[in-house]
C-alpha cells in the first residue's frame, strides 16, 4: 500500500513571482517558513524583472509555475483538466457551474484560463503531490479565482489576501462570493477590512486586517536628522500609474521652481505611464531638477531614502477604482526618518497621521501639494515632529515580525494540520 505524506504544507497562488514590487510576498513566504511553515508557490506568472531582493535567495519553498497564456499554452493546459474530468466527473461539473455562474461580460476568456489553470494546477500538483493542506490566493482578483477553483476541484479549503486594486476593481457579487466560500480572508488595512466586511454582509467569514510591516532590523541605522538646507532632495519611489498622482507631484515640483527653491527629485520605478510623465517632466521644464531612475533593488531605495530629505506620494483614486491601500514605501520612509507627504486616500492616513507622523493634502491638488513640500522642507520643528513621531509608529505598528506572527496564528487556529 502506498502511504501519503501528511498533509502539512501551505499552498500560495501567487500572481507573480518573484516580484520587485512585491517585496512584503516574498518577506511573508520566508517569516511564514521560519516559524515552521512547509511553503509551496504556484506562481501565474514568471517574473517580470531580470534580479530579486535577496531576501528571495532565502526561501526555501518549491516553486511549480501554471501554464499562463489560454491560447499559447491552451493544450498544456486541457490534457490535465481532461484527465480530472474523466476521473472526478461530478465535481468537475460542479466546478463548471459555479465558475459560469455571473461571468462578466468580456471576462468569459479569463475565467475559461483560470479554470484550466486549477484544473492543471489540481491534477498535476495537489493530487500528484498530496501534501497541502490549505491554498491562499495572493490579491483577491485572478490569483483567487484560480484559488477558489481549485478548491471546489480538489477539496482542500482556500483563504486568501486582498490588497488594493484586486478590492476595488472587483465586482462586489463576485468578491462577495470568495469571500463566502473562503475558510477566512486577510487585508492589509483596516480602511480595506471595513470595506471588506460592508460587502459580506451577514456572511460569517473572518476578515482580519493584518498589515504587511516591514523588517524593523534593515533600519536600525536609520538616524533622524531634522536640519535641513537647500538644495534639498526629494525622493518618490511608485509604479508610473494613475493611481500614483505623478503628475500632481510634478506640478507641485514646478510651482516649488517658480519660487526659486533648489531641489533635486528622484524617482525610483517604471509602469505604462512612463512615457507619459517624462513628457510632463519636459513640458512643465523640470529636467535639471528631476532624475528618473528606473526599477532599482531593495537595497538600492534604501541608500537613496538615506539621502533624502523628504519622501513624497500623490495617491489618487483612479478612473477604474484602482487606489493604494498603505504604500510599503510610506512605512520604510518613517523608519528610515525621513519624513513623508501623501494624501487623504484610502489608508493612508492609518499611517500618516496629520501633523504627528506625516503630513496629507487632498488628492489632486499640486497647490496644496507644494506648500506641504515647503514646510516640511523648511519648518525644523515641524521636521523633528514628524520624524519622531513617525519611527515610534512604525516601532510600535508595522513590526512585520510581529504580524506574519499573527497572521500563523490566524492558519493555525483555521486549520488543524498546522497546529
Amino acid at each position: 500500500m502506498t502511504s501519503h505524506p501528511q498533509k502539512s504544507s501551505l499552498g500560495y497562488i501567487l500572481k507573480g513571482y518573484p516580484r520587485i514590487s512585491e517585496t512584503f510576498i516574498s518577506n511573508e513566504i520566508l517569516l511564514l517558513e521560519k516559524l515552521g511553515f512547509t511553503m509551496r508557490l504556484f506562481p501565474m506568472r514568471l517574473p517580470r524583472e531580470s534580479f530579486s531582493h535577496a531576501s528571495v535567495k532565502e526561501i526555501k519553498a518549491r516553486v511549480d509555475y501554471l501554464p499562463t497564456e489560454l491560447f499559447a499554452d491552451f493544450f498544456r493546459l486541457l490534457r490535465p483538466n481532461i484527465f480530472l474530468a474523466a476521473k472526478r466527473p461530478q465535481t468537475f461539473r460542479k466546478t463548471i457551474v459555479a465558475a459560469s455562474r455571473g461571468i462578466s461580460k468580456g471576462k468569459e476568456l479569463a475565467t475559461l484560463k483560470h479554470l484550466l489553470q486549477a484544473g492543471y494546477l489540481t491534477n498535476e500538483h495537489l493530487e500528484k503531490d498530496p501534501g497541502v493542506a490549505q491554498l491562499h490566493g495572493h490579491f483577491a482578483h485572478s490569483p483567487t479565482s484560480v484559488t477558489m477553483f481549485a478548491s471546489l476541484l480538489s477539496g482542500i479549503p482556500f483563504s486568501f489576501t486582498a490588497h488594493a486594486k484586486d478590492i476595488y476593481t472587483s465586482d462586489r457579487e463576485k468578491l462577495r462570493k470568495k469571500i463566502t466560500q473562503a475558510r477566512f480572508v486577510v487585508t492589509c488595512t483596516r480602511h480595506n477590512a471595513e470595506y471588506l466586511r460592508t460587502i459580506a454582509g451577514d456572511c460569517p467569514t473572518p476578515i482580519y486586517c493584518i498589515y504587511h510591516g516591514i523588517d524593523l532590523n534593515l533600519f536600525q541605522q536609520a538616524i533622524a536628522e531634522s536640519t535641513t538646507h537647500a538644495p534639498y532632495s526629494i525622493l518618490t519611489v511608485a509604479r508610473m500609474t494613475q493611481k500614483k498622482g505623478l503628475p500632481t507631484i510634478y506640478r507641485a515640483l514646478a510651482e516649488l521652481q517658480k519660487k526659486g527653491i533648489a531641489f533635486q527629485h528622484t524617482l525610483i520605478g517604471d509602469g505604462d505611464d512612463r512615457e507619459k510623465i517624462l513628457g510632463l517632466i519636459s513640458s512643465l521644464g523640470l529636467e535639471e531638477n528631476c532624475r528618473w531612475l528606473g526599477t532599482q533593488t531593495h537595497d538600492e531605495v534604501l541608500r537613496h531614502f538615506k539621502n533624502s530629505d523628504l519622501f513624497v506620494l500623490g495617491c489618487e483614486i483612479a478612473k477604474n477604482g484602482d487606489r493604494d491601500g498603505i504604500p510599503n514605501v510610506l512605512v520604510e520612509s518613517l523608519a528610515m526618518g525621513v519624513p513623508a507627504l501623501s494624501t487623504t486616500v484610502s489608508a493612508i492616513p492609518e499611517i500618516l497621521i496629520d501633523g504627528k507622523t506625516g503630513i496629507t493634502v487632498p488628492p489632486s491638488q499640486p497647490g496644496q501639494l507644494a506648500t506641504a513640500m515647503l514646510r516640511i522642507l523648511t519648518d525644523q520643528q515641524l521636521r523633528h515632529r514628524l520624524i519622531t513621531g513617525g519611527q515610534e509608529l512604525v516601532k510600535d505598528q508595522f513590526d512585520n515580525s510581529r504580524w506574519i506572527q499573527e497572521l500563523a496564528g490566524i492558519f493555525r487556529r483555521h486549520n488543524v494540520h498546522f497546529q
